[in-house]
């Protein structure tokens, strides 16, 4: 729960009373006891202020903590507050009191299971605020020539009853857990499975734990951390592969009749992508191409490969807002599913690019890159 719970800075909005949502401005702190042990305790606080147009922002923060951000939404409904984190996997529901000054409610976690925690907040004054820690400075990235190698890699079957799955990167110390190859080829790579041919049974089944330290300060960028994965692909599990394209069930991006609705990047040419969700249906890319978006597409959004067929090479930042039919499938398994509330009344994937990116996602059979396994084995013991 604790490693859930690290710092949050995000914008919340709150819909429902007027009278109610006023009130909610202002600081409002509160401890959660995270575990049975005594004084096992995170100090939470929301600090909240009112809009000109009447709505409410604000920032949330484990005072004991540092380091990752979340987008709340949080709905009100009467005196009934409702705080849905997808970032972090979690949910606060509460109640305001009648004078104003207090919300009794529970925090739970939406992917680790687990009872609700207690946590009640009560409105803080400029004597009684806890202190907010200062933000933690930005990662040091590795430059961007670089090319990054494990300086050792340790490879071991992951635990049957981890629940957690995914990529971290922690200082200089990088994490691979409970992923099986086929994850790691598609992470590294960035294809779809249906790309991908001659996969022995046991690469969708074996699940691996890898730690690492590449022999480059920094961290590393999305290139260089697929990079170290070919890497650790190569050297551990003896992966060798050709290419070759194959006419396959696909999606086509094209551009639709209104045209392109793309703002040109104005950033270093020369910068890392970024294509990034921050809630369920909801992402924004920065200095991406089109042949960016459409492997973000089929890294876990729809369900087939997607060719980019647009034409335009240029790098463009964008966002947009859909309504994902089911949990997202990407890689690392700890997904979060969509809150339906807000989510029902906005376009499917199909319609949203249509509409908000004026581009179409046109189903069609087309020649795709494939990626053919020569030669993959179990790795040795370390």
């Amino acid at each position: 729960m604790k490693k859930l719970l690290l710092w949050v800075a995000a914008l919340v909005v709150l819909q429902g009373d007027t009278l109610f949502a006023q009130s909610l401005a202002g600081a409002w702190q509160g401890l959660m006891l995270v575990s049975q042990t005594p004084g096992d305790t995170l100090h939470v606080m929301f600090k909240l202020s009112t809009t000109v147009g009447g709505a409410l922002t604000g920032t949330m923060y484990s005072i004991d903590q540092g380091g990752e951000t979340a987008t709340p939404e949080v709905t009100l409904k009467g005196s009934a507050v409702k705080i849905v984190m997808s970032g972090i996997g979690a949910t606060y529901t509460g109640n305001l009191s009648g004078d104003g000054n207090a919300i009794t409610g529970k925090w739970s976690s939406t992917t680790g299971g687990g009872a609700p925690l207690t946590l009640n907040l009560t409105r803080a004054t400029a004597e009684t605020a806890w202190k907010i820690p200062e933000p933690p400075p930005p990662p040091h990235m590795m430059p961007p020539d670089a090319d990054p190698a494990f300086e050792v890699a340790s490879v071991k079957p992951s635990n049957p009853d981890q629940r957690n799955a995914g990529i971290q990167i922690q200082g200089r110390q990088f994490k691979i857990i409970n992923l099986t190859v086929n994850d790691l080829i598609r992470a590294a790579y960035g294809i779809h499975p249906r790309q991908l041919i001659g996969a022995p049974d046991w690469m969708e089944k074996d699940q691996y734990d890898i730690l690492g330290k590449p022999d480059v300060e920094g961290q590393p960028n999305r290139r260089q951390m697929q990079a170290l994965i070919q890497k650790v692909l190569a050297d551990r599990f003896g992966l060798k592969f050709h290419r070759e394209k194959r006419e396959l069930s696909a999606y086509t991006i094209v551009i639709g009749k209104t045209g392109a609705k793309l703002t040109a990047a104005e950033g270093d040419p020369k910068a890392d992508p970024q294509i990034f969700f921050y809630g369920p249906g909801k992402f924004v890319a920065k200095d991406a191409t089109l042949a960016d978006f459409a492997g973000f597409l089929q890294g876990g959004v729809v369900d087939r490969p997607v060719v980019d067929q647009t034409g335009l090479a240029g790098r463009y930042d964008f966002g947009m807002i859909y309504r994902p039919n089911e949990p997202l499938a990407g890689v690392g398994r700890g997904d979060n599913p969509a809150t339906p509330s807000d989510l029902d009344a906005l376009q499917d994937i199909y319609g949203a690019v249509q509409q908000q990116l004026g581009l179409r996602l046109e189903s069609a059979k087309t020649q795709v890159e494939m990626f053919v396994i020569d030669r993959l084995e179990k790795p040795s013991e370390n």
